[in-house]
C-alpha cells in the first residue's frame, strides 16, 4: 500500500507555500502519520525545512529535467515508506520552462502523478476576490484537480468572513485562513531561504508553524484530499555512480546534493562516504571517486583557505582518481575566490579558472549538457539536465570547457565548465 500525495502550490511566489508545507508536514506527523516531504523542480533549501519538518529527507520531483516513468517511479519509491507525502511546488503552479512536452510547472507534476493541489492564496490586499483569484487557477486550461484553498495572511475575522463570502460564489472548498503573523517568516538570502541548518531555534519555529497551521486549517478534509499514489517501478536513470565508493563533502559550505542521487547510485551499488572540508577533513583515501557539491563556500572562503589538511589531501586524490564539482565545489576547484568583501582566497588549484562573489550576476535556468569527453558520471554526448543558480561569476578562464551547453528550449549556450586531468566542475547542477 503506497502512501498518498498531495502537492502545494500558489498562484505566484511568496505566498507562503513553505510556511503552510512544513506546518502540514509537522501537523500530521504530530497525529501519527509517517509523513514525507517532496519538492517540484531543482531546489535545495525548501527541501532541508521539509526534513527537518519530518524527520525524513525531501525528494526532489523535477518534471523537467525527469522523465514521466522516472518521475513516477521516484514518487512510487518515496510513497512506499510512508503514509502521506506533503509536496511543495515552485514559483506559481503554471509557471515552467517554454520547453515542449515538459514544463516542470507544478500543475505539470500533479498532473504526472494524479496528486491534487491544495492551493495557498496571499490574502494581504485582497478579501472576496481571493476566491477570484482560486477560481481562475482551477478553471485554467490544463488545471490539475484543486483539493481546495487556505488563505494566508489573514488579518482578522471580519477579513475571513469577507474572504468566505467570495468562497461561497463558487465550488472550491476554503480549508483554512491562517492569520498573519510576521514572525512565522523564514529568513532568506541570496539563493532564497537560509539553510535549515543555519536557522537559530528551528525546531521551536516548526513546531509554532504546525501549531497554527493545525488550529486554523482542516486538516482532516486535507488529509482525506490527498489521492492515491501509483506504483511505478524505479527507472535507472542513466547517471553512473562515479566511483564504487563515492566521497562526497557535506558540511555547512557544501550542502546543496539532490537526496534522489544518493538514492540512484546506492540502488546501483554505490557506496557514499561523506565528509567535512569545514572540519579540515580530506577526502577518504581509500574512495575511488571525489564529489564536491554546491553550496556556499563563498561565506566560508578563508576557513576554507586555511585547511590545509583538507586542500592538500584533495590536490593528492586529484593525482590519480577523478573530482567533481558542482557550483560551489567547481568554485573550490578553482585557483581563487574572491569573496563579498572583495578578499581573495587561494582554493584547491585543480582547474584554471577564479572566480568572485564581490562581481555578482545572477544566473538562473535549467540547462541542457553535453560532455565534451567520457567522465566518470556520464559518456561524451549523452543529454544531461540539470540547472544553474548563483549570483559568482568567472573573472578568469583558462583551459578545456567541460559541455556544450543549451537553455530549457534548447537554445545554444556559451561552453561552460573546466576539465584539467582527472577533474571537471562546473556551474550545472546535474538532475538526471
Amino acid at each position: 500500500m503506497l502512501g498518498k500525495g498531495l502537492i502545494i502550490g500558489a498562484p505566484a511566489s511568496g505566498a507562503g507555500k513553505t510556511m503552510v508545507t512544513i506546518g502540514l508536514q509537522r501537523a500530521f506527523a504530530d497525529r501519527g502519520l509517517a509523513v514525507h516531504g517532496a519538492k517540484c523542480g531543482p531546489d535545495y533549501i525548501d527541501p532541508a525545512f521539509h526534513a527537518a519538518a519530518t524527520g525524513r529527507p525531501s525528494i526532489n520531483l523535477d518534471g523537467f529535467a525527469m522523465a514521466p516513468a522516472m518521475l513516477r517511479g521516484l514518487a512510487a519509491h518515496v510513497a512506499s515508506t510512508v503514509q502521506l507525502v506533503v509536496a511543495e511546488g515552485a514559483m506559481g503552479l503554471y509557471d515552467g520552462a517554454r520547453a515542449e512536452g515538459r514544463s516542470g510547472a507544478s500543475a505539470d507534476v500533479a498532473h504526472l502523478l494524479d496528486w491534487p493541489m491544495l492551493l495557498v492564496v496571499d490574502a494581504r490586499a485582497a478579501a472576496q476576490t481571493v476566491a477570484a483569484v482560486a477560481h481562475g487557477c482551477a478553471t485554467f486550461p490544463g488545471a490539475p484537480a484543486i483539493a481546495g484553498v487556505i488563505a494566508n495572511r489573514v488579518a482578522s475575522p471580519r477579513h475571513r468572513r469577507m474572504i468566505e463570502d467570495g468562497f461561497a460564489r463558487i465550488g472550491l472548498p476554503l480549508l483554512g485562513a491562517i492569520s498573519t503573523d510576521e514572525g512565522l517568516a523564514m529568513p532568506s538570502r541570496h539563493l532564497g531561504l537560509v539553510q535549515a541548518g543555519e536557522t537559530d531555534e528551528l525546531e521551536a519555529g516548526i513546531a509554532a508553524i504546525a501549531q497554527r497551521v493545525a488550529a486554523q486549517c482542516d486538516l482532516d478534509a486535507i488529509h482525506a484530499a490527498a489521492g492515491a499514489t501509483a506504483d511505478f517501478p524505479a527507472l535507472n536513470p542513466g547517471i553512473h555512480p562515479p566511483g564504487q565508493r563515492i566521497a562526497i563533502a557535506r558540511d555547512a559550505a557544501f550542502s546543496f546534493f539532490y537526496p534522489h542521487m544518493a538514492h540512484w547510485w546506492r540502488s546501483a551499488g554505490a557506496e557514499l562516504h561523506f565528509f567535512s572540508p569545514l572540519a579540515d577533513e580530506a577526502p577518504p583515501a581509500d574512495c575511488d571517486a571525489c564529489w564536491l557539491p554546491g553550496g556556499y563556500p563563498e561565506l566560508h572562503a578563508g576557513r576554507i583557505a586555511a585547511n590545509h589538511h583538507f586542500l592538500t589531501g584533495l590536490r593528492t586524490f586529484a593525482q590519480n582518481r577523478p573530482v567533481h564539482g558542482e557550483c560551489g565545489g567547481y568554485m573550490v576547484l578553482g585557483r581563487t575566490l574572491e569573496d563579498g568583501d572583495g578578499a581573495v582566497h587561494a582554493m584547491a588549484g585543480l582547474l584554471p579558472m577564479d572566480s568572485s562573489f564581490a562581481q555578482r550576476r545572477r544566473t538562473l535556468g535549467y540547462r541542457r549538457a553535453r560532455l565534451r569527453q567520457n567522465s566518470s558520471f556520464a559518456p561524451a554526448g549523452q543529454p544531461l539536465l540539470g540547472h544553474e543558480f548563483h549570483y559568482a561569476t568567472i573573472t578568469a578562464s583558462e583551459g578545456e570547457a567541460l559541455a556544450d551547453m543549451a537553455d530549457a528550449e534548447g537554445q545554444p549556450l556559451a561552453p561552460a565548465g573546466h576539465r584539467a586531468g582527472h577533474v571537471t566542475g562546473g556551474f550545472f547542477h546535474l538532475i538526471a
